[in-house]
């Protein structure tokens, strides 16, 4: 038995369903709570503040791997922020961790994906720092939209069809793949429906960190049902 310790923001009401659904049985999800209400700037930057008390907390727990399952706290700062989050989980945790925008940018880099389009629930602002970071990270954007919001509870209530929606709308020729970013909106659902569709890659900020905490304890069976990604992995 395998445990995996999870990071979510305190009023995200979708990861936690969408990594069950996807785990497998014989893989055990533990979650703790970092508040969070509004996906704006000044409390994205509050969530990681005492992250260190955090990730001792859920250590206790004897999981295998933390992740920070939180796209926007994990790129707020830009290049390289995700990985001096990383840090300060291990060093409090004495365990592995990563987060959301690690993920992306290592199942991009597995997948040989270079130009994206990227859809999010975020306002531009948000969204215009999540496009920065994929750049800075070796990744062009070549188109980006948000839903605009800004209400966290807000988007966990949103159904699968707004991203299979957006998803459409923001495709690209030129684009290899499709990123869908944030953790609280629902994704999983319509992934394969999408690729099977656009004929190439979805990646789904929630797919990835499934894939990569998968990845860091060592398991390597096929999950079907939710992409490439998952099914290759």
């Amino acid at each position: 038995m395998s445990r995996i310790g999870l990071f979510v923001p305190s009023s995200n009401t979708t990861i936690e369903p969408e990594f069950y659904r996807a785990l497998p049985p014989h893989v055990t999800l533990h979650v703790a709570r970092l508040y969070l209400t509004q996906i704006a700037t000044d409390s994205i930057e509050n969530v990681v503040r005492d992250i260190e008390v955090q990730a001792r907390n859920l250590a206790s727990a004897d999981v295998d791997v933390i992740v920070l399952g939180a796209t926007a706290p994990s790129f707020l700062k830009g290049l390289g922020y995700d990985l001096e989050v990383t840090q300060r989980i291990e060093r409090a945790s004495g365990k592995p961790a990563t987060t959301t925008s690690t993920a992306l940018v290592k199942a991009l880099g597995m997948l040989g994906i270079s130009r994206v389009a990227l859809g999010a629930a975020y306002d531009d602002r948000v969204n215009g720092i999540a496009k920065e970071f994929l750049e800075a990270s070796g990744i062009e954007v070549v188109h980006a939209k948000g839903l605009g919001m800004v209400d966290n509870l807000a988007v966990g209530r949103l159904d699968d069809n707004s991203a299979l929606e957006l998803a459409r709308e923001i495709d690209r020729p030129d684009a290899e793949a499709i990123v869908l970013a944030c953790t609280n909106w629902k994704t999983m659902g319509v992934i394969e429906q999408l690729e099977q569709e656009l004929g190439k890659p979805v990646l789904s900020t929630t797919q990835v960190s499934i894939w990569a905490a998968l990845q860091m304890i060592g398991e390597t069976d096929a999950i079907h049902g939710y992409g490439k990604l998952l099914r290759d992995i």
